[in-house]
């Protein structure tokens, strides 16, 4: 599309009351200035620019690379803030669109419609405009009243008392003429304030005989801006409504969705059911046919086709095709279930693997440890892998049985089909086929005969962390 678009995001937002700059306030996971660039992007504009001032290096790390950003050392007002993007953008297109950081419900199709109906009218400006609840804070619109045209936008503060009925608003977010604005946008005088609006071009357009056109947003909610905490609720309210609608629609059931929370960045398989009271967040990606909830955190993780996750929390973590956690698990960071794992209730796991049909049934920590295929973990088992200054790895092999109660003093290896009694503290490997047992554990050298040997004590009793 023939169109530059210009982004103003330099403003304070005293209103938050916050150190954090007032777009990189999260809504869905993601800071709200994030979705009006994919807002922008989904255009596909030749030129895109990002005007930043308050809080800029934050915002530039925040935009990441590949968007040109311009300074507003003062904030001036947002006539001003568009005079500072001049020399990267003038002149590139036909069509100039600004937009507001701070309007993060805004959608594409409205943005489209409005670049449209400005080309299509050849008009020098057009206004998107709207009608709140509420109008104040925001510029009203004046019309002729005889053609309905758009004569200017009234800042609030100097609305006169005839004018105080108007109901319809700008939203801020304006299409120009590239060749009139940019002369235009220097004649602009600054305020009582000592601001430039950026609505004050409307007026020059409107005594300079040019067309200015007028598009009204269907849904008054694309253009809010959030300038309090309160608006910015309610906008996670829409936005959760229009993501929770999106995966429905995709074929994911979500039984309450009301109490269904989902981020911005999640990825969903069809006929997967999630259960009320379930936050999904961050990259997490969910396969088909999973069961997600009640009551599950999952955060920046993977999880396969016909996964269960049931009052769990799921973080950093990935789960393999049919495996399943909880009630009342823990995946930790690091933590990935193989194949047909099961981690049952009470259980945690972090940074280790479970292999292809292990089962770790309840009431057990897994830290730093590798558990081979088809291995049974018994009630009560802890790899103690902390000794006080650094973290050791415990191996167990594939269809060992770990009776509950074992104490797995890392590093240590447990070998294929060996077998822990209850309540063993296993200081020493484990060879393949044998049994340990005791405290400290014995071992017999083969299943089933008498030969056992002691496994000595290291001294210190390690912990697990």
């Amino acid at each position: 599309m023939d169109l530059t678009i210009v982004v103003l995001a330099a403003g304070l937002g005293t209103r938050m009351k916050s150190d954090l700059p007032k777009l990189l306030h999260p809504l869905a996971g993601r800071p709200m200035l994030q979705f009006v660039i994919d807002a922008a992007r989904a255009l596909e504009p030749t030129n895109l620019a990002v005007v930043v001032g308050h809080g800029a290096d934050l915002v530039r790390q925040a935009l990441g690379e590949g968007i040109p950003t311009v300074a507003q050392e003062q904030q001036l007002g947002t006539g001003h803030a568009l005079q500072q993007a001049e020399r990267v953008v003038a002149g590139r297109t036909g069509t100039v669109l600004v937009l507001h950081g701070d309007t993060p419900l805004i959608r594409p199709r409205t943005l489209r419609h409005l670049v449209e109906h400005h080309q299509a009218a050849r008009a020098t400006v057009t206004l998107l405009t709207f009608r709140p609840e509420d109008p104040a804070g925001y510029g009203h619109i004046v019309r002729d009243a005889d053609t309905g045209g758009v004569l200017a936008v009234v800042e609030e503060v100097e609305v006169a008392p005839e004018q105080q009925a108007i109901g319809e608003v700008s939203s801020g977010v304006l299409c120009f003429r590239d060749a009139w604005l940019w002369p235009n946008l220097a004649r602009l005088e600054p305020s009582p304030g000592g601001e430039i609006y950026l609505t004050g071009l409307v007026a020059l357009a409107c005594q300079g005989g040019e067309t200015v056109a007028a598009v009204q947003a269907a849904d008054p909610l694309d253009v809010v801006g959030l300038d309090h905490r309160s608006r910015l609720a309610r906008a996670e309210a829409e936005m959760r409504r229009r993501i929770n609608e999106r995966w429905m629609l995709e074929g994911v059931t979500l039984v309450h969705p009301e109490a269904t929370y989902i981020e911005a960045g999640v990825r969903i398989g069809a006929d997967t059911v999630i259960w009320p009271n379930t936050l999904l967040q961050g990259q997490t990606r969910i396969g088909r046919q999973c069961t997600i909830g009640p009551g599950a955190v999952i955060r920046d993780s993977t999880i396969g086709d016909g996964c269960r996750v049931e009052l769990s929390v799921v973080e950093q973590a990935i789960m393999e095709e049919g495996s399943d956690v909880g009630p009342f698990g823990h995946l930790r960071k690091g933590a990935h279930l193989g194949q047909g794992a099961h981690m049952g209730n009470f259980g945690e796991v972090k940074n280790a693997t479970l292999g292809s049909g292990a089962k770790m049934g309840h009431f057990s920590y897994l830290g730093d440890a590798t558990v081979g295929a088809g291995a049974n973990i018994g009630a009560g088992t802890i790899t103690c892998n902390y000794d006080g200054q650094r973290k050791h790895r415990t191996l167990i092999g594939t269809g060992a049985f770990i009776g509950s109660g074992t104490m797995l003093v890392a590093p240590v290896e447990i070998g294929d089909g060996a077998m822990t009694g209850a309540g063993s503290v296993v200081t020493r490997d484990v060879p393949p086929g044998s049994v340990a047992f005791g405290v400290p554990a014995r071992v017999q050298s083969k299943p089933g005969t008498d030969e056992a040997g002691d496994i000595p004590p290291e001294g210190v009793e390690r912990d697990h962390g």
